[in-house]
């Protein structure tokens, strides 16, 4: 499977732009024989939404995201935006689309309101966290902060996904001072790859949105041993094509069953029993 990581940056509120760049980035992935390239969190509209005055949301259905996904035909498109979702609702998306065809919707399901960080303020939460299935193989998308619950991970692997698609728009934070935001995501992706034995691929923008939010690239991809098979620079914008082998996430969990017996009857019970003792339902 060839993988594009887009680490790249769009323009704040400027859709129409986007869209003009994205299908550069989609061309170039199909001239490369791409079999999907992967986007960042929200690159169609950009992440601080309280600076745009006008609205951005689009249907994860709009003819614009159809068409963009056209471009080039065998090459699918993991793209971030604004939902405009049903009824009151909207969302932090990343949609996938094959050669014109969504095939899956993943709502960001954690929603940092924090520091710098004013998502809840923008978007609902999404509802479900579902692996889904591709030309290439079975996949789960995780928005930036998804991924810093162990639990949807679990999930995802658990439904069958072999690779871990995680979109972000990661700005380091200035709080608190002993939080780095390079390391520790670079801890969370190798320890999900070696632990779940899934490739991850993690996909950062870059460029600054106002006086507080610099997002520092770094994007990257973990094979099921633990080890980073591609590393993209930092701070700067690279749009990279590189091969992973989905036959050695088979070969790894043969090797080590680590995921095989999860015992989801045990976890279903227990889970329960903690929300009825007043967990979060």
């Amino acid at each position: 499977m060839r993988i594009t990581l887009a680490q790249a940056s769009g323009q704040l509120g400027d859709v129409d732009a986007n869209f003009e760049f994205a299908a550069d980035i989609m061309a170039q992935g199909g001239r490369e024989s791409s079999d999907l390239v992967v986007f960042p969190e929200l690159f169609l509209t950009g992440y601080a939404l309280g600076r745009v005055d006008h609205d951005v949301s689009l249907s994860a259905d709009d003819p614009r995201l159809i068409a963009l996904s056209s471009v080039a035909p065998e090459t699918d498109a993991l793209m971030g935006f604004y939902e405009d979702g049903l009824g009151v609702h909207n969302y932090n998306a990343a949609a996938y689309y094959d050669a014109g065809t969504r095939v899956h919707t993943h709502r960001k399901l954690y929603l940092p309101t924090y520091d710098i960080f004013e998502e809840r303020k923008h978007f609902s939460p999404g509802q479900s966290m579902r692996a889904f299935d591709t030309r290439q193989g079975r996949v789960a998308t995780l928005i930036c902060n998804d991924a810093w619950q162990p639990h949807l991970v679990f999930l995802a692997v658990q439904d069958g996904a072999r690779v871990l698609l995680v979109p972000t728009n990661s700005s380091q934070s200035r709080f608190p001072e002993q939080y780095d935001s390079r390391t520790y995501w670079r801890d969370i992706t190798v320890f999900y790859a070696r632990m779940y034995q899934c490739y991850v691929v993690f996909v950062n923008r870059v460029g600054d949105e106002g006086e507080n939010l610099r997002f520092w690239g770094g994007s990257h991809i973990v094979d099921p041993w633990g080890k980073i098979v591609c590393q993209l620079p930092e701070d700067e914008q690279a749009i990279v094509t590189t091969e992973i082998d989905l036959a050695t996430v088979r070969k790894r969990r043969r090797e080590v069953p680590l995921v095989r017996e999860a015992r989801l009857g045990l976890l279903a019970r227990e889970a329960n029993r903690l929300a009825e003792e007043g967990g979060d339902a």
